[in-house]
């Protein structure tokens, strides 16, 4: 049986502050779980590994920043 992303471990970013306003990430069969870490019970999207790093850094570089 493939497991399921109640079975992995979530990890809030470090970049969180401790406010709790954070998404939360978890590695689980062949994808990158993604969370509210408010709200886990709602659900997860979930990318393939490549996808979850083209918009990692996507975002690291700005794309998606407010002008």
């Amino acid at each position: 049986m493939e497991a399921g992303p109640t079975a992995v471990r979530w990890r809030k970013s470090s970049y969180s502050g401790g406010t709790g306003e954070c998404v939360e990430l978890a590695k689980y069969a062949m994808n990158v779980g993604v969370r509210d870490s408010k709200a886990p019970a709602a659900g997860h999207l979930s990318f393939s590994p490549q996808t979850w790093a083209t918009f990692a850094a996507d975002a690291r570089d700005g794309r998606f920043d407010l002008p």
